[in-house]
């Protein structure tokens, strides 16, 4: 998996456009996922090197293309129904896309927990974030707030990726950010979710002052 990173982040840093994100997000958030970590830090990192992209739109391709891969997965889980998911979830296709009935389950109570909102906090979380939609579709959640939950959880948890690839542009070098990201994507994720519970946190924080 290290090595896949550290291809996909080389490739990313030379070649990434509006497009890309787009195209890697969609398959980031459908039932093949690789971490986000890849696509928006280095996009933010080549906004600050080359000027050429912007970080408001790097936001929105990059949630555009979360809500394809949502959709996709919801489409999915919406037509074919809960037999079909979890044999994809058994089959060894399925397995090679790294999803197995366990990681189905888990998405599945997490979102019988928190109802529809689930759409929005699981974009943060990991192991849920990529199959958070197959639970939405399953239970035939209302499409217009399965879209507004998900760009507003995807736009958060890529506005702080582009705020990592900002700050890593200003402390390290092009290679020494493809080694980081490649050895230390979990941490990158965990620190990215710390960043947004913090953010909470003061937002609840002040709305009960006031």
């Amino acid at each position: 998996m290290e090595e896949f990173i550290l291809n996909i982040t080389n490739g990313a840093l030379d070649n990434l456009n509006y497009g890309w994100i787009i195209l890697f997000m969609a398959i980031e958030s459908s039932f093949i996922p690789f971490p986000s970590e890849v696509v928006m830090i280095p996009a933010a990192y080549m906004a600050s090197e080359t000027g050429e992209m912007s970080y408001p739109m790097i936001i929105v391709c990059g949630t555009i293309g979360a809500l394809i891969g949502a959709l996709i997965n919801y489409g999915l889980a919406y037509f074919l129904g809960r037999p079909i998911v979890y044999a994809f979830a058994n089959s060894r296709f399925g397995h090679f896309c790294l999803i197995d009935e366990e990681k189905v389950k888990k998405a599945e109570d997490y979102f019988d927990r928190h109802g529809a909102v689930s759409t929005l906090i699981g974009r943060m979380i990991p192991a849920i974030r990529q199959l958070i939609s197959i639970p939405a579709g399953l239970a035939k959640m209302n499409l217009l707030p399965f879209i507004l939950y998900t760009c507003i959880g995807a736009g958060v948890w890529n506005a702080i990726l582009v705020g990592i690839g900002y700050a890593f542009h200003s402390t390290m070098p092009k290679q020494e950010l493809i080694d980081t990201i490649a050895h230390y994507s979990h941490i990158i994720g965990i620190t990215a979710i710390l960043l947004v519970v913090s953010a909470l946190s003061y937002l609840i924080y002040k709305g009960l002052k006031r």
